[in-house]
């Protein structure tokens, strides 16, 4: 006498349970987020306008960077001309015959 294993049958109200749960659940899972896209779009917005307003910002300190780089080199070249002069000065001193050593010694 062999015995055959045979599936017992599902009754009908469980089958019917695990439909409706596996229904839902496939429901539930996929709109999950969903809900989250127009949350993450607005963030996504305003983080790039704080990028763009950063970018703004900047654009506008160029033109007075400019300035006070036009007003340095201005004053730079005022002083190497005033340094070039004084220096042609210093080699053009001519020293007059009454000075002599003695007097020289006695400045120091």
């Amino acid at each position: 006498m062999t015995k055959t294993l045979t599936a017992r049958p599902m009754p009908r109200m469980a089958t019917l349970w695990r439909s409706a749960m596996l229904v839902l659940l496939a429901g539930w899972l996929s709109g999950c987020g969903i809900n989250n896209i127009p949350t993450f779009d607005e963030q996504v917005k305003a983080a790039w306008s704080q990028v763009e307003n950063q970018y703004q910002r900047r654009a506008d300190l160029i033109p007075n960077l400019v300035n006070t780089v036009k007003g340095y080199a201005s004053h730079e070249k005022e002083v190497l001309v005033e340094v070039t002069q004084a220096r042609a000065k210093v080699g053009s001193i001519q020293v007059d015959g009454k000075i002599g050593r003695a007097s020289c010694r006695e400045r120091v």
